[in-house]
């Protein structure tokens, strides 16, 4: 496994219910400032295999970011049901709801 992809799951991990972060922040703490369509993929191909809270990250307008209903308002309720406010268009107060994880581990995934 890369680093970058090491770190990216590691910081999602680090996610407490009730927060979200945003693909780029997870990119650049993770060490590559450019990379939230990594953070995407990653998400994407990985969320199952290493139990990821994959709905706890949220684009950088704090919206939801996927564009399919039933994932839309499975990611919508699955914050909500955490305590995030979600409106009915899917944002997320990012100044309430942010969160800064801690620097990173050398943790086994």
């Amino acid at each position: 496994m890369k680093p970058f992809t090491k770190n990216v799951i590691q910081i999602i991990k680090q996610i407490p219910e009730g927060n979200v972060m945003t693909y780029g922040q997870i990119a650049k703490a993770a060490g590559s400032p450019r990379g939230a369509r990594q953070v995407a993929r990653i998400l994407h191909s990985m969320s199952q295999k290493y139990d990821l809270p994959w709905h706890r990250v949220i684009n950088a307008k704090g919206q939801i970011a996927i564009k399919d209903d039933e994932g839309f308002f499975s990611q919508k309720l699955m914050l909500q049901d955490e305590g995030v406010d979600v409106s009915e268009a899917g944002k997320v107060d990012l100044e309430v709801y942010l969160y800064w994880p801690d620097p990173l581990f050398d943790e086994e995934i």
